[in-house]
């Protein structure tokens, strides 16, 4: 994610991370675009969805699940998940920027798109709805963390 911020993109841009997710029998998968600055907690998300604990899913199983390998999971996979087995969830802050920007599939590149394009043309064109979810900033750093 540090190497994607020092690209220097436009300021309207939001660099997502992309986490490929499942519950503890991964029996259910979920994609998760967050916002850099934003925390993910397992069972903050969880607890939303109405789900058992999330974890991350097993790098294995990104090839079959988003046609993807570990470094690359981008909501671009979800062109290969026809059958929509992966849920799609979005941070609810992630439109606050006009632009947001993806990997194509691989890591060594980086595909910005109006957001109305993702969300109006891409994702309809994928079957995927998105679902937003609630996640808290991030703390900036170790030493905003208090130990009493």
């Amino acid at each position: 994610m540090t190497d994607c911020l020092a690209l220097g993109l436009a300021p309207d841009v939001a660099y997502c991370k992309n986490l490929f997710l499942c519950n503890r029998q991964q029996t259910h998968f979920y994609l998760l675009l967050a916002l850099p600055d934003k925390a993910f907690r397992t069972a903050d998300v969880s607890k939303q969805l109405g789900v058992s604990r999330l974890s991350f899913a097993p790098e294995r199983l990104l090839p079959d699940y988003l046609g993807l390998l570990a470094g690359a999971v981008s909501p671009f996979g979800l062109l290969f998940d026809p059958q929509a087995r992966v849920r799609l969830l979005v941070d609810a802050d992630l439109a606050r920027d006009e632009r947001v920007a993806f990997h194509p599939c691989v890591n060594t590149a980086t595909v910005v798109l109006s957001m109305r394009d993702f969300f109006d043309v891409f994702l309809p064109h994928t079957q995927h709805v998105p679902t937003p979810v609630f996640l808290p900033p991030a703390l900036e750093s170790a030493s905003e963390v208090c130990i009493k």
